[in-house]
């Protein structure tokens, strides 16, 4: 009998073994879900390290690889009761949903309080990035439109810069504590004589445009935040949360 193929990390290179390092750190997390799981290359990756793993995908791609496994939509309620999980990993996942909000808002109930949310997503807060959005009007991402005569799952259309993607945990019940990118292109340096001058622009819009003296401290970390290396140069954008 032929052996099943090894399932594919259906990411970025590297942001699996982030994503995994995030995950170790947290030594209280037994039961974990990875959603969306795809071909359960992470969900094998976690129960090799000695993880409870569940997967969750709008399509079963893990048939016969003896894994935990319900089908869900993630734009709507997921079918585990409230802090059933210690954690809930999300691998480029969110930017391809229609209520992203909804679906962090979903992660919060099925985890226990202190449990950690980990999300990785394309950067589309890197300088180059937002250099080509300048010119083109479109994200290294997503370099052009989408095809509206064939939407499919596979679509970016919830792409998140990170100040975004930080207000949504936040506001969903969420404090955000590690922040890492799964690597740096060579390329990705080339635009490394933008970073001065976005420090001292955003730092004056964010001084100028803002009343609210709590928000602005937190600005002040939110643009230290922005210049971090994984942010201003990372290729996707990897943070853990905690539930609150």
């Amino acid at each position: 009998m032929t052996a099943a193929p090894a399932p594919r990390e259906l990411t970025s290179p590297n942001t699996h073994a982030v994503v995994a390092r995030l995950l170790a750190a947290e030594s209280a997390c037994a039961r974990v879900l990875d959603i969306p799981c795809g071909e359960g290359a992470f969900l094998a990756r976690a129960q090799r390290a000695g993880h409870v793993g569940y997967g969750v995908d709008i399509a079963n791609r893990l048939e016969g690889r003896g894994v935990r496994f319900a089908r869900a939509d993630m734009n709507g309620g997921l079918p585990f009761a409230a802090g059933a999980f210690d954690a809930v990993v999300c691998i480029d996942g969110i930017e391809h949903l229609e209520r992203p909000f909804d679906f962090v808002h979903e992660c919060r109930r099925v985890l226990r309080p202190g449990g950690v949310l980990i999300v990785s997503t394309p950067n589309i807060s890197a300088l180059r990035s937002r250099w080509r959005w300048l010119l083109t009007g479109f994200h290294n991402k997503q370099k052009v439109p989408l095809n509206e005569a064939d939407p499919t799952p596979w679509h970016h259309v919830s792409l998140l810069s990170f100040p975004m993607l930080r207000y949504m945990l936040h506001r969903e019940g969420f404090e955000l504590r590690t922040i890492a990118t799964n690597r740096i292109k060579a390329v990705s340096w080339l635009y490394l004589p933008l970073w001065p001058i976005t420090a001292v622009v955003t730092k004056a819009a964010l001084s100028r445009w803002e009343d609210d003296p709590g928000q602005r401290e937190r600005n002040v970390e939110i643009l230290h935040q922005l210049l971090l290396p994984a942010i201003a140069f990372g290729e996707t954008t990897i943070v853990k949360a905690v539930r609150r």
